[in-house]
Formats: structure tokens, C-alpha cells, sequence
């Protein structure tokens, strides 16, 4: 059913999203849609160049007549999340996602859609193929492997590029114009331990799995106090080890580090004359979570079953100091951006907890606007596992995009989205990463602003995209083009 999506309008917009939901383009995984990009841009026979990180850049020249305007750059990301409720089978390597309309959203069938960033790529392709459109120099760029570390923006050269004004289109919501971002940086923690192979008699395995959270982006989300997986099974974890003799064998919760977990699952032995009472510990558990976030998490589901003894459990000191951490870990929103209510301005994202071969890792993304302020909850997470005894390293460190209410551009933008739809445009800054502040180190005069349709919960499957806000944003690009 996904092309019918084809038949939406714009169609130029519309039917090369289509063209990338065809292209299966996860994070590490973007060589064929970059070659798909590279053909395009040969195909309608512009200037089309590839850096060595892989990055494409197309070139279109004026409309006659408009050669001496100002050199614009649309700007977007090729690769997408990949995130896939458990009860489908997708693969995110070989499988085209499946798109859908449901009145004026599109989404996808219990996966990701890939509207982040695939909508901002249709919209510069489309901006390239237009032969009607009036424009002075365009440039499109498109950047790989922006989801883990921004590999295509920290990758890019000073003098690739020729625009004077860079319009990136990774925002995501309608009517709001973004002039700065979060800066960011990933904790890799780990434990090493050898594995503790002594199971008392009489002890037997449960599993736990706590699923049906919403999880999201964990910057344009992380605001709205949804649960976060880990945090809440080693909650539960903390009481289960010390009032009911349980276990850890393993445990694995979230798999992205830029996603709000969804799931967790955990393996633990209890003492068989433990059981009916863990049973009642679950269903209890199962009863507050759900109260503590209605109205925020409708399916939160925590379920117990038997399971095979495993072989080996992991050390009690190292579960131990595990639980403690982990209960102690800061997570979601630190603190707010004085200047633009409403704004975090600092957040921790518990994304990823996962035992294997005599390991567990953890790892989590802070974002922050402030540089100072990063760097201190840095220093405060890492302080929490080092007293754990874990080995912490600070890794993919970014700087954020400082605003300037003083840009041209957006004093354009703002004229132009007044006229267009006969109301102000809300000036903001983003929680959530953009290349802008990586891409403003290496074309420091370039002046930036962000835009993009109404995109709801990205790197997640609930994630979805309107349809009239696309339109909205094409003929906010159009014009804006035609005016500079």
C-alpha cells in the first residue's frame, strides 16, 4: 500500500520520499541510498560530487537572471532509525518500509517511518528536479550517518561548499523557525566480571520483559516524561535482589543510543519457594507503573514466565553495584532554558543496558545546550558508575548551534511564513542534535536556519509525518528561495 503515498501533494515531494522508503537506509548502512542520490543528481544532469566520507553534494545553477543572489545550501541526512515493535518482523537491512496514509498523517506499519530525515531529502530533491522554481545558486547536501555521531557533518571540509546560507531540513514542527540546538555527548560505560557458575539448589529462572512503552527521540521527547525501560526494570530489579533472593543472569534494554528505550528484558534465578510471591511483585509493579504515568504510557505491560535455568549468573558484587548505578543514574530532563521558555536545556538518556560474554554495557547520550553544562553532568554521571567500579569513557563530544537572532535569514524566513499563512512563526531552539552546529565549525559565516514539517515521534514506531504541514513547508521553501 506504500504508493499510494505517491499520489499525495506535492507529488514531486511525495514520490521521491517514496523512492526512499523503497531503499533500506539505517544508520551504517547508506550505501545504496547514496548512490541512489549520486544517479539522481547525474540524471538531471547537475554538477554532483562525493566527499570521502560519503556525503553528496548537487549543484543547480540560477534561474537566468538571478545569478549575482546569495549561494543557498538545503541541507538533510540520508540515513534513518531503525526501530521496529517485536510483534513484526522487519529488517531494517533488506526490507522497504511500509507507509501509510491515516487522514493527513503518513506513518509506517509498526516501524520507523524514516520521515527523519527522508522528508527533508524529498523536499531538496525535489527543489533540484523543479525546473519551474525561481531561485538564485542552489546546493543540496546530503549528509550520512547523522543518527550515531554525525559521521557525514563532522566529516565535511571547509571549501565543499559553496553556499552563503544554509537551510537545513531536520526540524520537525510546521510554523517554527530553529536557530540553535544541543550539543551532545556519549557515556560508554562498561563492567568486566567473570561469570559466577554456583546456582543454589532449588533456585529456578524467570524472565522478565517489560514492553509496550512508547520510548521517541530523546531530545524532541525527552520533555515528555515518558518511561524509560532500563530505569524501570532495575527498579523492580533493586527490591527483587534484596527482599526476594533474585538473581541477574542478563539483561538487555534499548538498543539506540539516540531512542528513549521501550523494552527490557531481564533473566533471574529466585529460590523455587520465591515464585508465587514474585508473581505478585510483578502484577504489583505492573499496577504502579501504570498509574504513575497515565496519561503518558497507555500500554505499559511487565510480565514474569518460567524459563530454562541459565548456566552461569553474573557476580552478585558486580549485580550489585549494577542495581545501585543504574537506580542512581540521572535520567530525562536536568534543566530548562531560561531564555526560551518551555526549552530543556539539558537532559540524560539511559538508552542502552546489555550483558554478554562476561560484559554489561551501558550507555547513555547527554544532550545539552550549554557547554559547561554537559560537561558537569559528564563529570556527575561518570562519577555515579566510577564509585561503581565501572570503566567510563566520554566519546562523539559536539558542540551546539548558537543562536543569532540577528539573521538575515530568519528575518526572511519569519516575513515569509507571515505572508504565506497569515501568522508569526515561533522562534526556537532544539533540544535534539542538528548537523547546523558541527556544519557552522567548518563555515563559521555561513548564516543557518532550520525548518521542516509537523513530524511526530521519530525513532520510534509511532513515528508519523502531516501531510498538509509538507505542503506548507514546500511553498515555504519555494518561496523563500525565490526572495533571496
Amino acid at each position: 500500500m506504500s504508493a499510494e503515498i505517491k499520489e499525495l501533494s506535492p507529488k514531486q515531494v511525495w514520490g521521491y520520499f517514496y523512492e526512499l522508503t523503497q531503499i533500506p537506509r539505517p544508520t551504517g548502512h547508506v550505501e545504496a541510498v547514496s548512490r541512489h542520490i549520486v544517479a539522481f543528481g547525474k540524471q538531471l544532469g547537475l554538477e554532483t560530487l562525493q566527499d570521502k566520507v560519503g556525503n553528496v553534494l548537487i549543484r543547480k545553477p540560477a534561474t537566468p537572471g538571478m545569478e549575482d543572489r546569495k549561494t543557498v545550501t538545503l541541507q538533510a541526512h540520508l540515513d534513518m532509525v531503525p526501530q521496529k515493535n517485536s510483534s513484526v518482523s522487519h529488517n531494517f537491512l533488506t526490507d522497504p518500509i511500509d507507509a501509510w496514509i491515516d487522514g493527513d498523517w503518513v506513518k509506517a506499519r509498526e516501524t520507523t517511518l524514516g520521515a527523519d530525515n527522508g522528508i527533508g531529502a524529498s523536499l531538496a530533491m525535489a527543489v533540484l528536479a523543479d525546473n519551474s522554481l525561481k531561485h538564485g545558486p542552489v546546493e543540496a547536501l546530503f549528509t550520512v550517518d547523522e543518527e550515531e555521531g554525525m559521521v557525514g557533518a563532522f566529516g565535511l571540509k571547509p571549501g565543499f561548499l559553496k553556499g552563503d546560507i544554509l537551510l537545513n531540513c531536520d526540524s520537525e514542527k510546521e510554523g517554527e523557525l530553529f536557530v540553535g540546538c544541543a550539543g551532545g555527548a556519549d557515556m560508554n560505560i562498561s563492567f568486566q566480571f567473570k561469570e559466577d557458575t554456583y546456582i543454589p539448589e532449588g533456585d529456578v529462572a524467570v524472565r522478565l520483559h517489560l514492553s509496550g512503552l512508547k520510548g521517541g527521540h530523546s531530545g524532541v521527547d525527552i520533555h515528555l516524561g515518558r518511561a524509560n525501560a532500563n530505569k524501570l526494570m532495575f527498579r523492580f530489579l533493586k527490591e527483587a535482589v534484596c527482599d526476594y533472593g533474585a538473581r541477574l543472569s542478563s539483561i538487555e534494554g534499548g538498543n539506540l543510543r539516540n531512542a528513549i528505550p521501550r523494552e527490557a528484558v531481564a533473566i533471574v534465578t529466585i529460590p523455587g519457594d520465591n515464585v508465587e510471591a514474585l508473581w505478585e511483585l510483578v502484577s504489583d509493579y505492573q499496577e504502579m507503573y501504570q498509574e504513575e504515568f497515565a496519561g503518558i504510557e497507555e500500554n505499559i505491560r511487565f510480565t514474569a514466565e518460567m524459563t530454562d535455568l541459565p548456566a552461569t549468573l553474573i557476580p552478585e558484587e558486580i549485580q550489585d553495584d549494577l542495581i545501585n548505578a543504574i537506580e542512581g543514574c540521572q535520567n530525562g530532563v536536568i534543566t530548562m532554558l531560561h531564555d526560551f521558555p518551555g526549552t530543556v536545556e539539558s537532559s540524560s538518556n539511559l538508552a542502552i543496558v546489555k550483558s554478554s560474554n562476561e560484559l554489561i554495557e551501558v550507555k547513555l547520550l547527554v544532550r545539552s545546550s550549554s557547554e559547561s553544562r554537559k560537561e558537569a553532568l559528564c563529570s556527575s554521571l561518570e562519577s555515579i558508575f566510577a564509585l561503581a567500579g565501572a570503566k567510563v569513557e566520554e566519546t562523539n563530544g559536539y558542540n551546539g548551534w548558537q543562536p543569532n537572532i540577528h539573521s538575515p535569514i530568519l528575518d526572511l524566513m519569519k516575513q515569509t511564513y507571515f505572508d504565506l499563512f497569515g501568522k508569526e512563526a515561533a522562534v526556537k531552539v532544539m533540544h535534539a542534535g542538528l548537523e547546523c552546529g558541527i556544519i557552522q565549525g567548518a563555515y563559521p559565516e555561513m548564516d543557518m536556519i532550520s525548518i521542516g514539517p509537523d513530524l511526530e515521534h521519530p525513532h520510534s514506531p509511532d513515528e508519523r509525518v502531516s501531510i498538509q504541514s509538507v505542503a506548507h513547508t514546500w511553498e515555504l521553501i519555494k518561496h523563500v528561495l525565490e526572495r533571496i
